[in-house]
Order: structure tokens, then C-alpha cells, then sequence
């Protein structure tokens, strides 16, 4: 991870996390065998040019930790969504799904943590990153973040009601 891709790590709102089930079956919620995520309001720790972590929430479905513990590679993406610095940054590598309190840096990631999500912590993601790749980030549009959402306001348009 290169200084210039560390601050746009740093500096994004969002970033997405793909995994894949390296048996190519279906996870136990019906789920396909690539699963990718958006990750919001939480943040991306570069802990040196070769490692990140992020807090894990509950939430959705547990499709990343299931294949992590399967042995699936990871890839993370990170697009800066401002106009004058449109980028893409991607990180390639393998990852542990840590509980929290076996983690030696809950310090460092509690400190950041998302407080409008008002969700239980499930885990650290621990990312030991392989290589990296960044693009010119043509085809991301220019955005600005309104504000992070919360529980309460949650979309509920495609889920089944509880």
C-alpha cells in the first residue's frame, strides 16, 4: 500500500469487501458463492503497506467470515468519489475473521467506530494485503456523502418484513 493509496483509503466514506466460497455453493442463506458488500461508516485502518482490518457489525449475513473460514482470498475496494481525485484502489489478499477480544488491536479500532450503526460488533476482519491495484477511477461518479445511516432509517424496500 503505497502513501498516495493509504490517504484515499483513509479519506473514503465506503469501501466494498468480496469474498468468494471456495466450493462455489450457495451459503446457508441462499446466498451465491461470490459475496461483495458495501462497508459504510466504517473505517478502513492501514496498519502498515502490507495490512488492514475493519470492524465487523452484525447486520446482514455472515457470508464474509463463513468463507474467510473456508480459505477464500478477499478483495477489498476503495473509490474516491470526489472530482478532482477520482481513483480506485484495490487490495488483494487473505484474511482472519478475529473476535473481538482475541484481536491485540480493539484499542485502536474502538477508538473509530461507527456509532450511528448502534449495531453488536461481530469481529475484526484482518487483511494481509498480497498486492494492490489502482485505476483512474473513470466510470465512478461524482458524489458527496449526505450523512451515514442509521438503524432507524434503514432501507427496508427488498427485505422481508420481521
Amino acid at each position: 500500500i503505497t502513501p498516495e493509496q493509504a490517504a484515499l483509503i483513509a479519506a473514503a466514506p465506503l469501501f466494498f469487501v468480496a469474498t468468494a466460497d471456495p466450493s462455489l455453493a450457495p451459503g446457508p442463506h441462499g446466498i451465491g458463492p461470490v459475496n461483495m458488500s458495501p462497508r459504510g461508516g466504517v473505517p478502513l485502518h492501514v496498519l502498515s503497506p502490507t495490512r488492514v482490518t475493519f470492524l465487523d457489525y452484525a447486520g446482514s449475513g455472515n457470508e464474509t467470515a463463513r468463507h474467510l473460514a473456508a480459505g477464500s482470498p478477499i478483495t477489498l475496494m476503495v473509490c474516491c468519489f470526489e472530482a478532482e481525485d477520482a481513483a480506485i484502489v484495490r487490495l488483494y489478499g487473505r484474511a482472519r475473521a478475529v473476535p473481538l477480544e482475541e484481536s491485540p488491536l480493539p484499542e485502536h479500532l474502538l477508538a473509530q467506530r461507527a456509532p450511528e450503526l448502534r449495531l453488536p460488533l461481530r469481529r475484526v476482519i484482518d487483511v494481509a494485503v498480497e498486492r494492490t491495484a489502482t485505476s483512474c477511477g473513470y466510470g465512478v461518479p461524482v458524489l458527496a456523502p449526505v450523512r451515514e445511516r442509521t438503524v432507524d432509517d434503514r432501507g427496508r424496500r427488498y427485505k422481508e418484513l420481521r
